[in-house]
């Protein structure tokens, strides 16, 4: 399969599960099977079958910005490295709606978050976070102010 090949297959699982974030939140399967495991699942099995095809014929590394770039002059590196950022940015997103269900935020204040988060990963999560805070007073993402009231 080409690299051009496998970008469309891996952006299309992503887009799915995105689209099941931001337009179908409450299905029992979205935030919490599809999104947050399915997706990921598959799209690190493409990640792992990338980087084994690519054992031993890589020139660069991850200790400099120059090795970093040399490693991605390889498509299928490339490619790796874009899959790498759709699974996690999916997992992320899976992450924000369940939370802000938990917290009971409103999902309206979530989308512009999930778009960002799609769109430039980091960026998303701090809007996220900015979100959650004004709306439950809570930076921690371990322990929610609905649970800490009724514990």
């Amino acid at each position: 399969m080409t690299p051009e090949a496998f970008f469309t297959l891996s952006n299309g699982v992503s887009l799915v599960g995105w689209l099941l974030l931001i337009v179908a939140p409450r299905w029992k399967w979205s935030a919490r099977l599809i999104c947050p495991v399915v997706a990921p699942f598959l799209l690190g099995l493409v990640y792992i079958g990338l980087l084994l095809s690519l054992l031993g014929q890589l020139d660069g590394g991850f200790g400099t910005l120059e090795e970093v770039a040399r490693l991605f002059e390889n498509r299928y590196a490339l490619l790796a490295g874009w899959v790498h950022y759709l699974a996690f940015d999916l997992f992320v997103g899976s992450w924000q709606v369940r939370d802000a269900q938990r917290l009971g935020i409103s999902h309206g204040f979530v989308v512009p978050c999930l778009i960002l988060t799609l769109l430039f990963g980091p960026a998303g999560l701090v809007l996220y976070f900015v979100v959650r805070w004004a709306a439950a007073r809570n930076a921690s993402v371990e322990d929610s102010p609905a649970r800490s009231a009724s514990a």
